[in-house]
């Protein structure tokens, strides 16, 4: 016994000592991965003109567009759709491909359509949504993106959201898809009535941008 006084501060220092250099190690490992990616994110998969335009806009640089043709799968999560997209982005392309995916949750819809907005939107336009909650004054919704990419090893995904309400008649002609029919919290116009600007700085998809920069460094997407 005599000859065990003493070491257990010994060996906390020593502990304490290893959890440090673990946790340097771990930082130093995330550094090098998106120092390593820098240079490859250059691309984003669109067929969407005004998108490529609205995350360039907000990213302050020019992503290039790519064609690649990727699954929609059948999910309400905007999330579970980038995922997927960004993973096999980086598989069909060999490059570190951005993805993005735009949803709208209808509140006493239970948060329908989601990420299955577009065939929505395909199917009965804006027009059509309006249309069917004509009867309800419960309006809100709540406007989801979620951005990703894929480096490979793992995915980066990122949401921002904004609440807002549904509107009674479309509103404004700029925009896209669901924008003449949704007004953002704390605004009167709804997104297409917003010039770029006004939209860009208070989007959905601005928040999910910033989030990305912040958590992969602006160093890394800096041209």
């Amino acid at each position: 016994m005599g000859g065990f006084v003493g070491r257990p501060r010994k060996y906390l220092e020593k502990g304490q000592r290893f959890l440090l250099w673990r946790g340097y190690a771990t930082k130093l490992k995330l550094i090098y991965q998106i120092k390593f990616s820098k240079m490859l994110l250059e691309f984003f998969a669109t067929e969407n003109e005004n998108k490529l335009r609205e995350v360039n806009e907000i990213l302050g640089f020019e992503l290039r567009q790519i064609s690649v043709s990727l699954e929609e799968i059948q999910a309400l999560k905007v999330e579970e759709v980038v995922h997927k997209k960004a993973e096999e982005a980086f598989k069909k392309t060999g490059k570190v491909v951005l993805v993005e995916d735009t949803g709208l949750e209808i509140v006493k819809w239970n948060g329908l359509p989601g990420a299955l907005i577009k065939w929505f939107l395909a199917t009965v336009g804006p027009e059509g949504i309006l249309k069917m909650l004509s009867q309800e004054r419960d309006r809100r919704a709540i406007a989801k993106t979620a951005v990703g990419f894929f480096d490979g090893k793992r995915a980066y995904i990122f949401v921002g959201e904004v609440a807002g309400t549904i509107t009674k008649g479309v509103k404004g002609k700029s925009g896209f898809g669901w924008d003449p029919i949704f007004v953002p919290v704390g605004h009167k116009k709804s997104f297409a009535q917003m010039s770029a600007s006004e939209k860009n700085a208070v989007s959905m998809r601005r928040l999910a941008l910033e989030k990305m920069k912040k958590k992969v460094g602006q160093d890394f997407l800096e041209r």
